[in-house]
């Protein structure tokens, strides 16, 4: 199936981890899918080996900090894809554990770079070719740990930790997952109507590099509702915060 008779993905940060499996449950869905990554190497490799199973995957070169790379990104998929069906903005990096007291701003800024305006870099690119698919849906990949409700009451909406337990060391990764939220929403309010949903997905506690593969979920488990969110129905929702909590539809979280 060529990329002009499938619907086309686009996945960032995707030469492993959720990224990459969530590459590969699109694929095995019938998607043309373009696992995007910065290092050339890595993401060739991932694309292969996917390939290998049989899969329409095609590695894409795209660091999601370069305008430069965004914009020669959107470039390639308008010539060989033509538009872009599902947008999957997964690529992200935390932080170190480390009271907000002691944070130097710089390193939120760093986190913030990939987090949260490589988002707004990759969306504006693909937008245009978002626009001329049918049906185009958007998911930014975000954390329970980015809701503001929790965080104001010290309460973790999936029971990962204890109550009076939220975390408080991890200002970096968790301000910019609110501040990816945010930015959901007004992608998905200046969206409304034209039949482009936008929604935040929480993949849950997957063991990935970011927590040092500490995590009590696998990639498969991961890549769930991130996939669900972007092969919504046509009446689906849309400005919504959906997690992991092992049931088929989800658990809505606040945001």
């Amino acid at each position: 199936m060529s990329a002009h008779s499938a619907r086309v993905a686009v996945v960032t940060g995707a030469n492993k981890g959720i990224g990459r499996e969530i590459v590969r449950q699109l694929a095995e869905r019938g998607h043309t899918v373009y696992l995007g990554a910065r290092d050339e190497q890595r993401g060739r490799a991932a694309a292969a080996d996917l390939s290998a199973d049989d899969l329409d995957v095609r590695f894409l070169h795209l660091d999601v900090t370069d305008e430069t790379s965004a914009k020669t990104a959107a470039e390639r998929l308008a010539q060989e894809a033509g538009t872009v069906h599902v947008l999957v903005n997964n690529a992200g990096v935390g932080g170190p554990m480390q009271p907000p007291s002691q944070t130097p701003a710089d390193q939120v800024r760093s986190v913030y770079e990939t987090n949260v305006f490589g988002v707004i870099t990759v969306t504006n690119a693909l937008l245009p070719l978002l626009r001329k698919a049918s049906g185009a849906r958007i998911v930014n990949v975000s954390s329970a740990i980015g809701s503001l409700k929790s965080a104001a009451e010290n309460l973790d909406q999936t029971g990962e930790h204890p109550p009076g337990e939220f975390p408080s060391t991890l200002l970096s990764y968790a301000s910019s997952k609110t501040a990816l939220n945010a930015v959901t929403l007004a992608y998905a309010n200046e969206l409304r109507g034209t039949g482009i949903l936008v929604n935040a997905a929480s993949p849950g506690f997957v063991a990935t590099d970011i927590n040092g593969h500490h995590g009590r979920l696998t990639t498969e488990e991961g890549a769930r509702i991130p996939v669900l969110l972007a092969t919504l129905p046509d009446d689906g929702p849309t400005a919504v915060f959906l997690g992991e909590n092992g049931t088929a539809e989800g658990q809505v979280l606040d945001w």
